[in-house]
């Protein structure tokens, strides 16, 4: 029996807008209903078709000036690099020995770890995000402790032990064999563990050996339906030391895929700076691209070309990340607007469809798990944002002058933040409330 119901206008995306016509891709519905049952979406569609299925027994939760929509999927984010957000000053190699390697140490001490991954799930579940593809560290407790804080709330998580056994301080560095070991034992601990996943998680070439990276591979060829995510072209100086510690690789890309990293599997943060050879290869083997856009203008790594990684005759596919803390915030409506400003530098107009569709089912579909989130549809999981349009002054003159839907959704999209979360639901439960939050 229904346990629960959700009235108010309903949004999704169904297909990928950048490949069809945006009117076949996204569904709305003025004065809709979402019916829940056992975490799952049972049933959405008119208000008007549905109500006749309501009974005594459901609890209905009207949101008429809102708009409900699929939480949010954060493709790519660094939960311990929550405390060093808005650090200053450095590019990708020095952020990294100057602000990353020195916070991540902390998280041998599992309390230390038990702390920011709290805060992290809650933070996420406050902005509307609802899945996330998550790096640890190189400590084990760094797992533990963020799938462990997934738990209660049965939020959907990836994540996985961070693989570095090169060019990185000893306290973080673990053995080829050591990380490989180690990663196998967090499967078989965690993988598929309620709606938590196990990603194998190489940091990037720069810190991992070929032996390392081999190892990676075999993971991933001896656990059939774990997934895996690293970083990619994200700098020009880590793709000059790319090249000289693979001297043979034919590019970055080359690195990944002669170790059996590189299939549909895989997400590869930022790709910024793939060449047309590399990005045919992502293409032809169905690995993913995670866009950062926050962290990419903020540590100064350069500009994504949305427009050129989705084109048609070779498209990639790609979610958004918000890549905290390189990243500069947590909302994916803040990461949507900078990847608009981005786009708009390189001579591209995102629109909202094509917006949301990367903050949702886009990533889904980066994550291989578009079968189940992403999207509200019967049989996927009840991951619901409330969004309020009028959550501040600015916004509520914004809004009432949108002439469409899609105006208001790109007003949103660009003047919102967190304080336009009003509610979110994650495996048909609310787990964050706008209203009530401390």
């Amino acid at each position: 029996m229904t346990d629960l119901a959700l009235r108010g206008p309903v949004y999704t995306l169904t297909s990928d807008p950048f490949l069809n016509p945006e009117a076949d891709c996204a569904v709305y519905e003025p004065d809709g209903l979402i019916l829940l049952r056992d975490g799952l979406i049972s049933a959405v569609g008119a208000y008007a078709n549905l109500r006749g299925t309501l009974t005594e027994t459901v609890e209905l939760r009207h949101y008429p000036d809102s708009i409900l929509m699929p939480g949010f999927i954060d493709a790519h984010i660094h939960y311990p690099q929550s405390e060093i957000i808005g650090s200053f000053g450095t590019q990708l190699l020095e952020w990294l020995q100057k602000y990353t390697f020195p916070a991540e140490a902390r998280f041998v001490d599992a309390e230390h770890a038990r702390r920011i991954a709290d805060f992290f799930i809650a933070e996420l579940q406050r902005n509307g995000s609802t899945a996330a593809s998550v790096f640890c560290t190189s400590a084990p407790v760094s797992v533990d402790a963020i799938f462990e804080a997934a738990g209660p709330s049965n939020m959907l998580l990836l994540a996985g032990l961070m693989m570095m056994d090169s060019h990185a301080p000893a306290n973080l560095v673990n053995g080829a064999q050591a990380s490989y070991d180690v990663s196998k034992m967090l499967i078989e601990r965690w993988h598929n563990r309620g709606r938590r996943l196990y990603t194998v998680s190489p940091r990037f070439a720069l810190t991992s050996s070929p032996q390392q990276l081999e190892l990676a591979g075999a993971l991933l060829r001896e656990q059939g339906d774990v997934r895996l995510q690293s970083h990619i072209s994200e700098n020009r100086a880590e793709i000059a030391r790319a090249a000289e510690l693979y001297p043979t690789a034919a590019h970055y890309t080359d690195i990944y895929e002669r170790y059996g990293l590189l299939d549909e599997r895989a997400i590869y943060g930022h790709g910024i700076h793939l060449s047309e050879e590399e990005l045919c290869r992502f293409h032809e083997t169905g690995a993913n691209i995670a866009h950062c856009p926050t962290s990419n203008f903020f540590i100064g790594s350069g500009l994504f070309d949305i427009a050129r990684t989705k084109d048609s005759a070779r498209p990639v596919t790609v979610g958004l990340g918000t890549d905290v803390g390189g990243g500069t915030s947590f909302s994916m409506l803040q990461t949507m607007s900078e990847s608009y400003k981005m786009a708009q530098l390189r001579g591209i107009s995102l629109t909202a469809t094509q917006s949301y569709y990367l903050a949702t089912l886009g990533s889904a579909e980066a994550l291989g798990l578009a079968d189940r989130i992403g999207s509200l549809q019967a049989g996927y999981a009840g991951d619901i944002v409330v969004l309020d349009p009028r959550a501040t002054p600015l916004l509520k003159l914004r809004a009432d002058s949108a002439e469409s839907l899609d105006e208001l959704l790109f007003a949103l999209m660009i003047c919102a933040d967190d304080r336009a979360i009003e509610a979110t639901y994650v495996a048909g439960e609310l787990v964050y409330a706008r209203d009530t939050a401390n």
